[in-house]
C-alpha cells in the first residue's frame, strides 16, 4: 500500500544547517496559516547527512535571534521512506534538485529550490554556511526567511 503524501521535505547536503533551519521557519509560517497547511508534517534531510548529528552551533544561534529554537535538531539522512510521503520537496541549491532526480523514484511532482519562485534577479542556490561565522548563518538564515513566502503560495496553490 503506497504511503500517504503528508509531508514536505527540505533538503541539504548535511542536515546541521540550511535544510534544519529551514524546516523550522518554514513550520512556523505554516502554523500561522493554519488550516490544511498548519497539518502538513514539515522535515528535513540531507543528501549526504550522517544521522544524529545535531544542529550547527551558528544554525541554532542564529534562529534564537528570531524567536525559534533549532537546539533538539538531530541530521537524518534522505531515505525513499521520506520521499514516498513527500507531497513537495524543497532542496537549497541545484545540486541537491539534481540529486534527488538521480537517486530517487516516486518523486513528487514538487521538486525545486527552496528560492525557485523568487524573481529571477534573485540568486536561486542559498549559500552553504558550514563552518563560517555566525554572520553567515545569519544570512543564510535571512536568505531561507526571503523565500518562505512564496513556498508558502506554492503550497496553498497546490495543496489548501
Amino acid at each position: 500500500m503506497p504511503a500517504e503524501r503528508d509531508m514536505v521535505v527540505l533538503v541539504c547536503s548535511g542536515n546541521t544547517c540550511r535544510s534544519p533551519m529551514a524546516e523550522v521557519l518554514l513550520r512556523a509560517a505554516l502554523a500561522k496559516e493554519g488550516g490544511k497547511l498548519a497539518q502538513l508534517h514539515i522535515v528535513s534531510a540531507g543528501i549526504g547527512a550522517y544521522p544524529g548529528d545535531a544542529a550547527s552551533d551558528n544554525a541554532v544561534k542564529a534562529l534564537a535571534r528570531v524567536g525559534l529554537d533549532l537546539s533538539s535538531h538531530c541530521s537524518c539522512p534522505l531515505d525513499q521512506a521520506t520521499v514516498d510521503r513527500a507531497i513537495a520537496i524543497f532542496g537549497m541549491a541545484a545540486g541537491h534538485i539534481d540529486a534527488l532526480k538521480s537517486r530517487f523514484s516516486n518523486l513528487p511532482k514538487v521538486v525545486q529550490r527552496l528560492r525557485e519562485q523568487l524573481p529571477t534577479t534573485a540568486g536561486r542556490d542559498i549559500p552553504d554556511p558550514f563552518g563560517g561565522n555566525l554572520g553567515e548563518y545569519e544570512a543564510c538564515r535571512d536568505s531561507v526567511i526571503e523565500a518562505i513566502p512564496s513556498v508558502v503560495a506554492c503550497l496553498k496553490e497546490r495543496f489548501a
